[in-house]
């Protein structure tokens, strides 16, 4: 599988885009879709008694359906947001109504900050407790420690598909049936996981499913919040303002039904045509023709790297593409940087997972993260800038 070409950004490039957990490079398809709209569909949705917006509207509402069949969730199930982090924050910030006398909060040490720090808030604001779940010895969520962990005080437990940081595959499904047991409410974030692996919310019971389009060849600046009907039915709206109401008057107002009430104001339409792109293309290519690649390259990485002397890999046994190591006494920012100079790049820090750093004593890690527009030669030209570097600092 060789996709690069579909890529304008590293067509015909020498870069070797290794960030993939970061952004995504997006195809030109993407681009040209959302151009198309700019230059012959562009109008504001819903509420234009004219051509051009109506034109919009069923374009906006058809990249809703795309989605929703993508996951296989109801088009009313899809609510468009930012991003990830704006979903999560709208769930965090209204679920509660819901909780009912449950104080009791789950997330694990292997969160990004964005599922992470919603919740930390919101447990400080209202004196809830905030459980924090360890990762094992194989860099794994240790289950054992969330079924001690649950009780029937539980309101919600918030869990990502896969680490941002290690690549680790989470068995979301044996984690969502332990937290049903409790009558706790489940959040995935999916933001990592949607690009590589199919996810069915139906089959996997969750509750509110979030993830962000530039994460999957799409545009920045849209995200996905999925949640059941029933949940997305009670929860109050998140922003207030234009498209989200039913009726208002000076006394009181009351909001339009699911999703609308959860999308105030103007949307970013051309995001939405453009993820739903990113959509069509990915089933055109098939997650599982990606998914074999990617699990191809990532064996022939894991095998190149552990050549590399002194080297240290934090690698999981399932790994969904995402690779962090050091070399210990170089700082990853420096490995970082002398990779640029050899027109590969990747990430070097803390992966907005502090926590997960604290806990291996580190100050962060060199990650790569593969994509189903990356090769060989992407890895090649990565172990030769790692030799350079070496031949430079050690």
């Amino acid at each position: 599988m060789n996709l690069k070409n579909d890529f304008p950004l590293i067509s015909g490039s020498n870069l070797s885009y290794l960030d993939n957990a970061a952004t995504t490079q997006k195809p030109a398809r993407v681009i040209d879709s959302m151009n198309k709209f700019y230059l012959i569909n562009n109008a504001n949705t819903h509420s234009g008694l004219y051509d051009l917006s109506e034109a919009a509207t069923k374009l906006y509402e058809e990249s809703r359906e795309a989605i929703a069949e993508f996951i296989n969730a109801d088009s009313d199930e899809i609510v468009f947001t930012r991003g990830a982090t704006e979903s999560i924050n709208v769930i965090s910030r209204t679920l509660p109504a819901l909780f009912g006398d449950k104080t009791h909060i789950i997330v694990s040490e292997m969160e990004h900050h964005s599922n992470f720090v919603p919740w930390q808030q919101l447990a400080k604001n209202n004196n809830y407790i905030l459980n924090v779940i360890k990762m094992n010895s194989k860099f794994e969520i240790d289950y054992e420690e969330l079924e001690r962990g649950i009780s029937k005080n539980t309101a919600v437990v918030a869990i990502s598909h896969v680490s941002n940081a290690l690549g680790t595959i989470h068995d979301i499904k044996r984690i969502i049936d332990i937290a049903h047991k409790h009558n706790a409410f489940v959040l995935i974030d999916a933001s990592q996981s949607i690009p590589h692996i199919p996810i069915d919310v139906k089959k996997l019971d969750c509750d509110f499913l979030v993830f962000s389009g530039h994460k999957m060849y799409g545009p920045l600046g849209i995200g996905v919040l999925y949640g059941k009907k029933e949940f997305l039915d009670k929860i109050p709206p998140f922003l207030y303002g234009g498209d989200m109401i039913e009726s208002v008057t000076v006394e009181r107002t009351t909001f339009a039904k699911y999703p609308k009430k959860f999308e105030a104001g103007t949307q970013n339409i051309a995001g939405a045509v453009g993820l739903a792109e990113a959509v069509r293309y990915i089933k055109d290519k098939t997650l599982e023709a990606i998914a074999e690649h990617e699990a191809n390259l990532l064996k022939y990485t894991l095998n190149k790297l552990s050549k590399i002397p002194g080297i240290v890999i934090y690698s999981p046994k399932h790994n969904a593409g995402i690779i962090s190591f050091n070399i210990p006494p170089i700082h990853p920012h420096d490995l970082a940087s002398i990779l640029n100079d050899y027109n590969v790049a990747i990430r070097a820090g803390h992966h907005c997972c502090m926590p997960l750093m604290n806990k291996l004593s580190l100050p962060g890690t060199v990650r790569i993260s593969l994509a189903c527009y990356n090769t060989y030669e992407d890895i090649d030209a990565l172990i030769n800038g790692l030799n350079k570097a070496l031949e430079i600092l050690k």
